[in-house]
């Protein structure tokens, strides 16, 4: 799969090519993204503007990749969503599972607050801890 990625000091912004994505390419969309949580910058934001389409098993794959992100504690994002996708995702009440944004700049504003909001908690663990 061939990707745009845009590294920042906090996370990753990945743009995947449309206009659709089949079923054939979940699980290597899927080992794509996971993999990012084994960088020392785990967080992602994913770009859908250019993907119009995606079979439902693409979009289930990503509502479990978002989970495994936010089990490992990094973010994961999905901004610009196309309006054809968004209502696809809407319809399949996906949308709602997903953590979305409508812009990639709120999506960084998003990733930074959970990325203080981590920090403010494991501060607290060791304050109790200690």
């Amino acid at each position: 799969m061939n990707v745009k990625i845009d590294t920042k000091e906090k996370f990753h912004v990945i743009t995947l090519p449309g206009p659709q994505i089949p079923a054939t390419m979940t699980e290597e969309l899927s080992n794509s993204l996971l993999s990012y949580l084994q960088n020392d910058v785990k967080n992602v934001v994913l770009k859908l503007n250019e993907i119009a389409g995606m079979d439902i098993l693409v979009a289930e794959t990503l509502v479990k990749v978002q989970q495994r992100f936010y089990e490992k504690n990094a973010s994961f994002i999905i901004c610009e969503i196309n309006p054809d996708l968004d209502k696809f995702l809407e319809d399949h009440h996906l949308l709602e599972l997903m953590n979305t944004t409508p812009t990639e700049s709120e999506a960084w504003d998003i990733v930074q607050m959970e990325e203080i909001e981590r920090e403010l908690l494991d501060s607290d663990d060791f304050e109790l801890e200690g």
